[in-house]
This record gives C-alpha cells, structure tokens and sequence, in this order.
C-alpha cells in the first residue's frame, strides 16, 4: 500500500480499534492486540472492511465465517454502522465467544467443524444473508490488519523478526504487509497446515486435532493465501499444546497478559527459535480464553 492509502486505512480503523502498545517480556517484545474491544486484533479488520462497503452493499447486511473473534469484530462494526450481521459458528466455539456476538447483535448459525470449514473455502453457506466478509481472504480485512504492522514500525523501527499467529493467514499477511522484518508464522502442531503446505510447495490439507487453542489450527491453508504467504513469510514455527499452556501462563504470571492460545503460540514459537534473533515482536493476536481453561492451566505446576 502507498502512505496515502495507509493513512486513509489507519484513520477508518482508529475509529474502532485502539492503538496497541509494545511491552517487553523475556528477551521479545509483546505487540498486545488482546486488549482490543472484545479482546481480539480481528476488529481492525472486520470494521476497515465494513466501512469500505458502499450504502447499497450495507443494506444488505453482512456475514461471515468464525469461531469467534471475527465474528465479534464483524458484529461491532456491524452495529456500529447499523446493519444486521449473521455469523456461521463451529459447534467447537467457546460459549464466551458465542455469547459475546449475540449480545453484539449477530445472528449464529451452529454446524460441525468440517461444514463450517467448508464454508471458509466456498465462501458461501445455504441461507446466509448479506454481503460475505471472509475472515482471512478478503484485500479490505488483509489492509485492516496491516495497520499492525504499520504500529510496530513507528514503535521499533530497527525490528528484526515479528513472530505472528497463523490460522487462516489474514493478519500475518497483513503485517508482512507494513513491516521491514522477516515475518515468520506461529502454528500449533494439532494443526499445521501451512508447515505442511511450504515444505510441499502447494496447498496441503492435514488432519485436524481438537484443542483448547480455537483461534488457529485448520485443515487446509487456502490458495490465495498460500500464494501471498510463499512470499511475505519467511516459514512456519510449529509449537506443542504443552509449549502454548507454558506461555499462556507465563504471560500470566509474569506479565499479566491474559492471551488465548492462539495468542500465546507466537510467544511459544520465539521461545522454541531461541535467542539468536536481534529485536523480535511477538503478535498477542488475542485475549478470549475460557476462565475455566485459563484457571486449569494457572494451576497445573509443571
């Protein structure tokens, strides 16, 4: 993007999102997206793309696909602008999330995991109304997110590496986007579709396990995705569940950064890289973790 078209989309996302600050932690630095409206990064995007909707696409209302953050994001700016908003929901999302887009105003579709994911590749689902926002795929969403990447420029503009989550590659392609740093993803191993598919050099589909950590980890990585993140990213870091509780809680404890585990992998993938990197930013991509599961992984002592 040009300066111009950076401004422009920075103003439109200040209207909804804050400016998040970089805090040191360990030897990294923590960009900390958790402290949004609704706890996730996804309200840069989901609101930069509504607002670049013309009034006869508005009127139609929006939709789109999520197991929670993006739907919460979509929600706010759709009520912020006043349109309704359908979400289509795995029946894998956290109650909290759930909960949180209804009382936004959105409308929730619940189906299986496997339904939901084929309607993030078809981008269509029977029934849903409105204009489609893809959480990931989509320019406006994509630009929204590189307003990150742009913060983290003005705030340590000798940065080396920024650590990101990936789950369907919309904000680590967004923040390669704005950054003069090499950009490396963060996945879990329960799922790591884009390990898979950079190692083959096309689009992989890996078989998916179910975990505490929601806000990444799908089957597949989706081919315009791909062919962006071949590019802009420099590879992916895969961490175990057990490496994500470690950093969930050491966030907690010693930071008190209260990050999901999506948000946390970023921290677990600089920790498995080690110190030969120079200046690194870790990307806190969100806060929304069960109090119950945050609690259980508080208190396990290992």
């Amino acid at each position: 993007m040009t300066r111009d078209t950076t401004g422009r989309v920075r103003a439109i996302v200040r209207e909804a999102a804050v400016r998040t600050p970089l805090v040191p932690f360990e030897t990294v630095w923590l960009k900390l997206e958790n402290i949004q409206p609704f706890g996730s990064f996804k309200i840069r995007g989901a609101y930069h793309a509504v607002r670049s909707l013309s009034k006869e696409e508005r009127a139609r209302g929006v939709w789109t696909v999520s197991a929670g953050n993006m739907g919460q994001g979509l929600a706010y700016a759709a009520r912020k602008v006043g349109v309704p908003c359908m979400v289509v929901v795995p029946d894998s999302a956290p109650e909290t999330k759930c909960a949180s887009m209804e009382s936004l105003g959105a409308r929730l579709l619940r189906v299986p995991f496997e339904r939901w994911w084929q309607a993030i590749e078809e981008r269509a689902f029977p029934g849903a109304e409105g204009v489609f926002i893809h959480p990931c795929d989509d320019e406006r969403v994509i630009a929204g997110n590189s307003t990150i990447g742009a913060e983290i420029m003005e705030d340590m503009p000798d940065v080396d590496t920024v650590i990101v989550p990936w789950g369907g590659g919309g904000l680590a392609c967004g923040v390669a986007q704005a950054v003069r740093a090499t950009v490396w993803a963060a996945e879990v191993e329960t799922a790591a579709p884009l390990k898979a598919s950079l190692d083959a050099g096309e689009p992989r589909t890996v078989e998916r396990k179910p975990s505490f950590v929601d806000g990444i980890g799908g089957s597949s990585v989706l081919p315009r995705m791909f062919e962006i993140a071949k590019v802009r990213i420099a590879g992916s870091i895969v961490v175990s569940i057990d490496e994500v509780r470690r950093a969930v809680r050491d966030l907690a404890v010693k930071a008190h950064v209260v990050a999901e585990g999506a948000g946390a992998a970023s921290v677990a993938a600089s920790r498995k890289r080690g110190p030969k990197i120079r200046k690194t930013v870790c990307v806190i991509s969100g806060g929304n973790i069960e109090a119950a599961v945050l609690a259980e992984i508080l208190a396990d002592s290992r």
